[in-house]
Order: structure tokens, then C-alpha cells, then sequence
């Protein structure tokens, strides 16, 4: 098979591994057999069955959030809509001001005490 310049040879990606998940459902389905736990000591499934054992939920949590990532949380403008963009050009001085003194120092918060930060500011800088 050849491939097409351009075109990707896996189009779905790398597949997503979940060690911990997976680890934690196969002890899980063992368990609910009655199924004795058969992997090595100290290994992440022997660990997953230990926490199921002793139903340490915040543990097993905690280590599922390290190992395979937290679950993402979205962003979402009013009732779960767009986020809302805001048109500053009709604005007037004094309320591009205000803006300016509430969220300036925000904008320098890094150490970078210069103004412009290189957007579309005043010609000349």
C-alpha cells in the first residue's frame, strides 16, 4: 500500500490508553467472578484489586486521575451556550479606560511592564 503525500496513514491517531482504567475494570470483572487476583504483587492491577477490596473510591480516583489524565472539563458561555465575544470598537474612551485599569494589571502580571503586548495597540511603538 502506498501512501499519499499529504494524507495521513492512521487517520484516527494513536489510540487513547487508559492503563489504570484497564486495569481497575479487568480486576473488577475478576472480582465479581470470584476470581482470585493472579497478578504480580505491587504490579498496577495487583494495586487496582487492593483498592476494589478495601473500596478506597477517593485512592482510586486519585490514581486514575495521575495515571490516565482527568477528565476534561468543557467551557461553556450562559445556559451552556457559545462563549460570548465582546466588540470593543464602539466602546468610548472613558470605558476602554475603565477596561484598562481593571484588566491592565493583569496583562503585566508576568513582569512584562512594557503596555502593548504586541496586538494591535497604537502605531509607533
Amino acid at each position: 500500500m502506498t501512501f499519499e503525500p499529504g494524507k495521513s496513514g492512521n487517520p484516527g491517531g494513536r489510540p487513547k490508553s487508559k492503563p489504570f482504567k484497564e486495569a481497575l475494570l479487568m480486576e473488577a470483572l475478576a472480582a465479581e467472578r470470584g476470581e482470585k487476583c493472579y497478578a504480580k504483587k505491587g504490579s498496577l492491577r495487583w494495586n487496582a484489586r487492593q483498592l476494589l477490596n478495601k473500596g478506597e473510591v477517593p485512592a482510586i480516583k486519585e490514581i486514575a486521575d495521575r495515571l490516565d489524565g482527568k477528565v476534561t472539563q468543557g467551557i461553556s458561555g450562559p445556559n451552556g451556550g457559545p462563549i460570548q465575544t465582546v466588540d470593543l470598537t464602539n466602546m468610548t474612551e472613558d470605558q476602554l479606560n475603565a477596561l484598562e485599569s481593571i484588566f491592565g494589571p493583569l496583562a503585566t502580571a508576568s513582569g512584562d511592564d512594557e503596555g502593548d503586548t504586541g496586538g494591535e495597540g497604537e502605531e509607533g511603538g
